[in-house]
């Protein structure tokens, strides 16, 4: 063949594996959906021992079809404190075990014809992509079809290849001492490499049966890029962990340092395991006798039935070491040095890759969340202001409700950025109308701390007019701030419960107090100034106190109704 010839055929295996990762993709993501919540609960719920927690992500990884996906869901949620170390590392070994499905069907696509279905499957996949009810099954159909697709593609491309009958291939690969530690380890880390760059243990796997199909590649090397992918593909957690907390960066270290320490005891074991496996699949390395064409057929089941193999043997060797494994990442990964509570910070949004829709819908509730509790340590501060009469103690609480008021502005920026990115996503009806309502929660959240500042500046400029309130103007100021925090306390309830256990009634009934109570001030009000009980000028930055709070409450309802799809209207009419 000619160098034009090469660069044809090598077109088409990059573009083969393009079309694999895509595959990977869209159909993990279609998954997903049609899973919706319920991989999240199920995450959540079944992880109470370090059995169940393996099982359940065994099941998550194959039923997604992404150990990455799993593993990034698992370290956001121990960001988000959903999960304890120890269970997250439980369901870190389980997803390494449901990822072996992948080497199954890629093994299938190199020994079965996968032409016939394929293209069926692209047909009824665009039919049900316009079908507005089964439009992700349609995508997970256009997905498989593409990852098979691309199986074919390769299979034909290293056909055409033949690189069995390419002197300078058969010498390079031969130069290399397949009995040599050494080589194996070179091997190891080129697959972790190349893992690490392409983000897609499936693309390098592919390349491997290829390699290995034709019968340049010897096994033992073959197997060598399998066990570097299994390192290569934790980087995927660790990056996602960056921005995360301390117990999330320690589980995505949790995940590096497990298959590490597999892939050290089967380095050790390393000939006999491999020849363990060759056994159990009908294979000898030793036999020079064995035809290209049962190579093509044997050697996929060899490096699937490895990567199973190694999978489920580390899982069984480390599961009860689990309490071990949790003290060596603690020790490994630090917390780092406390910040101050006044620093920009977002807890919970990650800026990390593989994030589906429902996950990152899911991180900007827990956020805003946080947003809530950090409103109402603001509003905290201003009921600390309200009582305050030395002057530096005053302008020292004053600056950092000033300086809240800064974040929150931050906060709502960030957030809504996020969910926007989000949007750009295909998503379902259901996951729009979420990112609809979180985006008019953050705002009347945003709304709450410039109201919070509002009251500060009042206070302050009653401290700099030296105009004192009466006991009685103070005990209502009191009441009416005490009336406030109830329905902060209410709305912050609302951000950390389901749907179920939460009364909205209870909201809208403070809100409909403060009101009252608004009105009976305002009203009282005209009549003590009339009578010159206390200073027009103090009865105006008195009044300017409660309608405050009284915008403040209609920002909390504003959040209430946004977050739970109801309106106090619909409440009153039931």
């Amino acid at each position: 063949m000619v160098t034009t010839d090469y660069v044809i055929i090598l077109s088409k295996i990059l573009g083969s594996l393009a079309l694999l990762i895509y595959g990977m993709k869209v159909m993990s993501e279609a998954l997903q959906k049609m899973a919706g919540s319920q991989l999240r609960h199920i995450l959540g719920a079944m992880t109470t021992n370090r059995f169940t927690g393996m099982l359940t992500g065994t099941f998550i990884t194959c039923a997604v079809q992404s150990s990455s996906a799993t593993t990034v869901m698992t370290v956001s949620f121990v960001n988000a404190g959903l999960l304890t170390l120890a269970q997250a590392i439980s369901v870190i070994m389980g997803a390494n075990i449901g990822t072996t499905l992948t080497a199954w069907i890629m093994s299938l696509g190199y020994n079965v014809d996968l032409t016939l279905a394929v293209f069926p499957a692209f047909f009824l996949g665009i039919i049900l992509i316009y079908s507005k009810s089964r439009r992700y099954f349609g995508d997970f159909l256009f997905g498989i079809a593409f990852l098979f697709f691309a199986l074919v593609l390769l299979s034909g491309a290293g056909k055409e290849l033949d690189l069995e009958h390419n002197p300078a291939a058969i010498d390079f690969f031969a130069s290399f001492n397949t009995g040599s530690h050494f080589t194996i380890i070179i091997f190891l880390l080129i697959g972790t490499f190349i893992t690490c760059i392409v983000q897609s243990s499936a693309a390098v796997m592919a390349i491997t049966i290829l390699l290995c199909s034709t019968g340049v590649l010897p096994i033992h090397l073959g197997i060598a890029l399998v066990l570097g992918e299994n390192i290569g593909t934790t980087a995927t957690a660790n990056l996602a962990a960056l921005g995360a907390n301390t117990q999330a960066r320690r589980a995505a270290m949790a995940h590096l340092l497990f298959n590490v320490i597999g892939v050290v005891w089967v380095m050790l074991l390393f000939y006999p395991f491999v020849d363990l496996v060759c056994k159990l699949v009908g294979y000898n390395p030793a036999d020079a006798s064995i035809g290209v064409a049962q190579k093509a057929a044997l050697l996929p089941i060899v490096l699937a039935a490895f990567h199973t193999g190694f999978n489920v043997t580390n899982t069984a060797l480390l599961i009860g070491f689990i309490p071990q494994i949790e003290k060596m990442v603690c020790w490994l990964v630090k917390p780092v040095e406390n910040k101050e509570e006044e620093d920009f910070r977002l807890r919970f949004i990650q800026t990390g890759i593989m994030k589906t829709p429902e996950l990152s819908v899911f991180e900007a509730q827990k956020e805003i969340g946080s947003f809530g509790e950090r409103i109402q340590r603001m509003f905290d501060m201003v009921c600390e202001l309200a009582e305050e009469t030395d002057k530096s103690k005053f302008e020292e609480l004053y600056g950092r409700i000033e300086k809240y008021e800064g974040i929150s502005d931050n906060m709502e920026i960030e957030i809504a950025k996020y969910l926007d990115n989000v949007s750009d996503a295909h998503l379902s009806d259901d996951t729009k109308a979420k990112i609809r309502a979180m985006l008019r929660e953050i705002s009347e959240i945003e709304s709450i701390g410039d109201s919070c500042f509002n009251l500060a500046r009042t206070f302050k400029h009653k401290l700099e007019s030296k105009e004192e309130f009466t006991q009685e103007l103070r005990d209502n100021v009191n009441q009416m701030l005490g009336l406030v925090n109830d329905a902060l306390t209410q709305m912050n309830y609302m951000f950390c419960h389901i749907r179920e256990a939460i009364d909205v009634t209870r909201s809208f009934n403070i809100e409909r107090e403060i009101n009252a109570y608004r009105n009976q001030l305002r009203n009282k009000n005209i009549v003590d100034v009339n009578e010159h009980k206390y200073s027009y000028t103090v009865g105006t930055v008195y009044i300017d106190v409660i309608q405050e709070c009284e915008k403040l409450g209609d920002y909390v309802v504003n959040v209430v109704e946004a977050r739970m799809n109801v309106r106090q209207s619909e409440m009153r009419n039931k």
